[in-house]
Order: structure tokens, then sequence, then C-alpha cells
């Protein structure tokens, strides 16, 4: 019984062993809140451009899409960076940023704006109506992968019905970028996005997949056959290199294409080292 005692005890006290969720109280725990500015350009670059249809389905006369940052951080500037290149492609955008910690919100509030606000909050997105985007960027990383399923389900639900929920990670200064696009009914495909120059080979992101994934990069799981195939088309592309590192990631990505796996044939996204894949082809097993 001490010994229980003493576990018990432990757990409690480490930040890690928290619940997540507790009635009453906003779904989620603190993170580390670090960010660099321009940081989530990648992931920004892709929501404003082939998913940008999404907040021309959601302007319903006299509506506005909604887009949530959902954990933007110590600093308010990810929120700030999202509403200039979302409001480029959708003047009628609002953006929301929401922070579970409240010295973070009052920090950021007097930058809001008619396009802008902020607001305490976690997972349970505690905004008016449905959101046409949330993006979550280096936030689920944080937690275990046990409790990944039920904060994708508490997001999803907080979708309108043409909404996307990104879950993604990246490194300190953005170069490299994977992201898992869910919808109301749950994850769909899995992006990864690299700067030329920044990796060796391209499964050098392993270490910034997202959690649902990155514990699974091991012999005999999907993400890893994925990852090795990249590899594979990679080094056999070399000959390439001679026309510039773009041109041998585009012939790659044609390879996967040719080889069947279910990759978006987009040669406009290849070209800025973006390559996506159907999430069934990467799912855990």
């Amino acid at each position: 019984m001490v010994q229980r005692a003493q576990r018990v005890k432990a757990a409690s006290a480490d930040p890690a062993k928290r619940r997540i969720r507790q009635r009453g109280k906003p779904f989620g725990n603190v993170t580390r809140g670090t960010t660099n500015p321009n940081r989530l350009r990648r992931v920004d670059r892709w929501l404003a451009g082939p998913q940008a249809w999404r907040l021309r389905k959601d302007q319903a006369p006299g509506g506005r899409p909604l887009v949530v940052d959902l954990g933007y951080g110590g600093s308010p500037t990810t929120a700030v960076e999202l509403y200039a290149r979302i409001h480029a492609v959708c003047p009628d955008v609002h953006v929301t940023g929401i922070e579970i910690e409240p010295e973070r919100v009052r920090i950021a509030k007097p930058l809001e704006h008619d396009g802008l606000d902020f607001a305490v909050g976690g997972f349970e997105i505690p905004v008016p109506g449905h959101a046409t985007m949330v993006r979550a960027f280096n936030v689920l990383r944080q937690y275990d992968e046990a409790d990944v399923q039920l904060i994708w389900a508490t997001v999803c639900a907080r979708l309108s019905p043409n909404g996307i929920f990104v879950d993604g990670t990246c490194d300190e200064i953005g170069q490299r970028s994977t992201w898992v696009a869910l919808d109301r009914k749950g994850p769909g495909s899995l992006t990864i996005s690299m700067r030329f120059g920044a990796f060796d080979l391209p499964s050098d992101v392993a270490e910034r997949l997202p959690k649902a994934l990155i514990h699974h990069n091991v012999p005999g799981q999907k993400i890893h056959g994925f990852l090795q195939a990249l590899d594979q088309h990679w080094l056999a592309g070399a000959p390439m290199a001679s026309f510039g590192n773009r041109q041998r990631w585009m012939l790659m990505c044609q390879k996967m294409y040719d080889d069947g796996w279910p990759v978006v044939r987009a040669p406009s996204r290849w070209r800025l080292g973006e390559l996506s894949v159907a999430w069934s082809a990467v799912n855990p097993n």
C-alpha cells in the first residue's frame, strides 16, 4: 500500500501525468509555448493554397469563415501570421488564437482587431459556431500518444461540414514539417514539407512526425515503409542533382506515384518540397 501511494503521489507531481481533461476547465495542458516568426509558413501556404476552397464554401451570406490557431504558445506571432496569409485569399476570414494559459491571452489582447481575436481555451474550441480550419502545430507532440484519438475526435466535432483540422509538427525554424489533415470523418492525409538543402534524405523528417506516427517509424509499420520508399527513389535520382534538388525531389514524387503510392499528384506542390499521401498508406497497424 505504501509503494502504491508513492507511485500515485509521483504521478500527480509529474506534469506529464496530469489529466488533460477536467470538468469545468479547458481541455488540455499548458505547453512549453516556444515559437519563432515564420516558423509555420509551410503549413500556412498549404492552407491558403489547395485548401482555400473550404473558406469559399463557408462564406455563406452574412457569415465569416472561422480559422483557429490552437495553442499558439508564448507569443501570438503565429496567429498574426496566419491571419495575414489567410486574409490574402479570403478577406472576410476571422482568426481566433486560442491558448490555455490566460497570461498568454492577456499579452496578445492588444493585437486584436476586427478580423483577429484571442481567447482562453483548449481542444474544446470555445468559439461560437464551427471552425473552417483549426491549426494545432507542435501541440499534440507534448501529449501522450494515448491522448491523440480523444483530442482528434474533440476538435473534429467542432468543424464545419467543410472544415479541416491540421495536427502538425516542425523544427524550430520551420524547415522540416509534417502534418495530418483531418475532417469530421477523421484523418485523411499526411503531408511532408521540407526546405531543399535542409536534409540529406527525405526520411530525415522522421523526427518531426506527428505524435500519432512518430513512435511507429520502425520496420513492419506503414510509415516506415513510406519513408524508406522515399529514400530509395531519392537516392536513385542522384543523377538529377546536377539540375538541383527541386528536380530531384519532383522525380522522386513522380516515381512514388508511378509505384502506386496514393500520393497527391500535384507538381506545383512538389516544386515547394511538399508531398501528401493518403492516411491509409501510413496509419499505424
